[in-house]
């Protein structure tokens, strides 16, 4: 025979129940973080490729870079070119959106004994204040030396070389251009900003 529960049975069992649906909702689990995820890296527009030592040595000289000189490297990698050219004297500014690239840039800056001489900073190019450079040093894809020569003819003062690593501004001409036997055919390419 079936006897019904007394009412004060039926109340605890309920209150019971309530309890372990709301406790399972409600309280916090070990498997929710309360850490931010890490921040994405930034989308860079090319690949470092370290340039050889013997392709800067034609760069420096083809833009006559002495101890009187600001070199900007924009899209500096890991500051080999700046690092030459503070050997030379100059000062130098290197640019990179690549925070491995800049932290790798002040090792070698160091271990080089010139990190006095040059400053690195964690930043996009196309947002970069380039007038105090006098000389500007690129090793980029043609596409982006193309967007940057705007840039380049607006706010540098008129005659400062600019010096690319392999790749040209489409049509404007440069004043030189050498070809660097390394492994594979380099070529270096000078302009100088014209008079406005």
């Amino acid at each position: 025979m079936h006897t019904p529960l007394n009412l004060p049975v039926r109340i605890l069992a309920v209150l019971l129940l309530t309890g372990c649906a709301l406790s399972t909702t409600a309280a916090p689990t070990a498997a929710q973080p309360t850490t931010t995820a890490p921040a994405t890296p930034p989308k860079l527009d090319v690949v470092w490729v370290p340039t050889p030592p013997e392709v800067i040595a034609v760069m420096l000289e083809a833009a006559k870079v002495g101890p009187n000189d600001l070199v900007y490297d924009l899209g500096c990698g890991e500051g080999e070119i700046l690092i030459a050219a503070a050997k030379r004297g100059a000062r130098g500014v290197g640019i990179d959106l690549d925070p491995e690239r800049i932290k790798n840039a002040k090792i070698n800056a160091e271990k080089a004994g010139v990190a006095d001489r040059i400053t690195f900073i964690e930043q996009d190019l196309f947002k970069t204040d380039i007038k105090p450079a006098t000389v500007v040093t690129l090793y980029l894809l043609p596409e982006l030396n193309q967007r940057l020569m705007p840039t380049l003819m607006r706010d540098l003062k008129p005659g400062t070389p600019v010096v690319s690593h392999d790749f040209d501004m489409g049509d404007w001409k440069p004043e030189q251009s050498h070809e660097v036997q390394v492994r594979r055919t380099h070529r270096v390419y000078l302009w100088r900003i014209p008079a406005r």
